[in-house]
């Protein structure tokens, strides 16, 4: 199995269950690549979350899926142990933690990752629907677009009314994550006429402005230079973009 094969099974859990949390436990990371794994971790698309309660049983050739007690060990870790029921010459088989061990992937965990190789900030993150999550506003040469990722019988990816396969564009080489940021960037300048999720002039100012405001009220000092990196513009034309124009002019007096 290589780091990408690896990859398109992640993703393809995730969408079998729209987006909901996916758990992945030891035995099944230990089919992929080291490096791969390494990269998921260190990029958080999947994170450890608390030990299982249930384990199948290596016990005998059944291999049934038992839950697990616990006794408190005064030094060291607790014991763990699952107790057979079914067979006379089977009672208390002893269980390793990291048997128990489980991490999780989501829809959101990969939006994140997206956002993040992308360079782009997430909004609306405590609004998003099942199975749609926004990643953000992708800037191409022309025209600018709502880039999200939407979860049904596979993951996609839709931008200025194009949808194509998150597969097409996310790739895993060896440990390291990319995007083809080339093709996004060609699908953005040729919006589809129509789309809902172009953005228009109105809409950039509109959202510029609540993005200045946001950083002023969590206090952060050179607000502007940090919107304006953002955007990609300068702080002239952030002011610009940010003018209130429903105040009026000042007069001015001909002598």
């Amino acid at each position: 199995m290589t780091p990408e094969d690896a990859l398109i099974e992640l993703l393809d859990r995730v969408a079998a269950l729209q987006g909901a949390s996916t758990l992945f436990n030891t035995a099944g990371l230990a089919q992929w690549p080291s490096d791969a794994v390494s990269a998921m971790i260190a990029q958080k698309l999947i994170t450890k979350v608390r030990p299982a309660s249930s384990v199948v049983c290596p016990g005998c050739e059944d291999e049934c899926t038992m839950p697990v007690h616990t006794i408190p060990v005064p030094s060291g870790d607790p014991a763990l142990f699952v107790v057979c029921d079914k067979r006379s010459d089977t009672n208390r088989v002893e269980i390793s933690p990291d048997a128990l061990a489980q991490w999780q992937a989501t829809g959101n965990s990969i939006a994140n990752l997206l956002a993040r190789l992308l360079g782009l900030r997430r909004s609306n993150v405590g609004d998003t629907l099942s199975s749609r999550w926004e990643i953000g506003v992708f800037k191409g040469a022309k025209h600018s677009s709502h880039l999200v990722l939407l979860a049904d019988d596979k993951l996609t990816l839709t931008l200025a009314g194009h949808s194509i396969a998150l597969v097409e564009v996310l790739v895993l080489e060896g440990d390291t994550f990319k995007v083809d940021k080339r093709r996004l960037t060609h699908l953005v300048d040729q919006p589809v006429t129509g789309a809902g999720d172009i953005e228009s002039a109105v809409q950039r100012r509109e959202r510029i402005k609540k993005r200045v405001q946001d950083e002023r009220a969590k206090g952060t000092k050179a607000f502007l230079k940090v919107v304006a990196e953002e955007e990609g513009i300068s702080i002239t034309r952030l002011k610009q973009l940010t003018k209130d124009d429903s105040k009026p002019d000042k007069p001015s007096f001909t002598w």
